[in-house]
């Protein structure tokens, strides 16, 4: 069952986006609550809108309908209320690492020292000790990565989105990252969003997996996770709950694909 009060809640959430001769409906009457410290993993086919929600609730993008609340507010633009983690890092390669972290702190007008202990301590969190003076061009992908979760961190967000981070890294590292994760998320208390196409990223990662349909994206299902962590690849409740969300995912994809057929 799941726990705490309301942090995220969306209302009927409708986006199309026009698109000259065409309108496309990327969401329609989308309706998800996520609780508080809760790490909340979206999936579903590609183009069901899980990226758009996500760029909806950090204020890039203004739905069509419907509304999304943050601790009971309307959103209405971007704020430092919500840290962004994208595909890729976009870390300032003229910044090193530190400089990179302290990004966000310098436009809120944090003084220099404050900024840098800040700075420094989500440094230590994410494992780059040592490495807080280098440049993103001598990091590995991982390694951008965690300085791209340090930065969104760093100014002390009510809520945490992701949009999958961790798809453009080679299985190993992606490995290690979603187990890093994890321990920065137990050390840093913070509600996440997560989106990705991983069935197994997810079921990994969740205590709440939203399954989304085809496009117009909708909620089809939510499975609560109630795993232990650490947990096992191999498992067998892992591999359950993993077959279950696989079945609810198969008549999506299917309609997904037929879609794609007939443009």
């Amino acid at each position: 069952m799941r726990k705490g009060r309301i942090k995220l809640k969306a209302i009927n959430i409708t986006k199309i986006f026009d698109e000259g001769k065409r309108k496309v409906a990327a969401l329609e009457n989308f309706n998800l609550e996520v609780r508080e410290n809760e790490f909340t993993v979206i999936v579903g086919p590609t183009g069901c809108g899980k990226s758009t929600f996500l760029y909806l609730v950090a204020g890039f993008e203004e739905p069509t309908k419907g509304e999304i609340l943050l601790d009971g507010k309307p959103l209405t633009k971007p704020g430092p209320d919500r840290g962004f983690v994208f595909q890729e890092p976009n870390l300032y390669p003229w910044r090193t690492v530190l400089g990179n972290i302290m990004f966000g702190l310098e436009i809120m007008g944090v003084p220099k020292e404050d900024a840098v202990k800040k700075a420094m301590y989500y440094v230590n969190m994410v494992g780059l000790k040592g490495f807080e003076n280098a440049y993103p061009h001598t990091l590995s992908g991982g390694m951008k990565q965690r300085v791209g979760i340090a930065r969104a961190l760093a100014y002390n967000p009510e809520i945490l989105l992701m949009d999958e981070p961790f798809g453009a890294l080679d299985a190993q590292t992606r490995k290690v990252m979603q187990q890093e994760l994890i321990k920065i998320w137990e050390r840093a208390k913070k509600t996440v969003v997560f989106v990705t196409h991983s069935v197994i990223e997810a079921v990994y990662l969740a205590d709440t997996i939203v399954v989304m349909t085809a496009r117009p994206g909708r909620v089809k299902g939510i499975i609560n996770v109630n795993l232990p962590r650490p947990r096992s690849y191999t498992d067998e409740k892992y591999l359950s709950i993993r077959k279950k969300v696989l079945s609810l995912l198969e008549e999506e994809v299917t309609k997904t694909l037929a879609i794609q057929r007939k443009l």
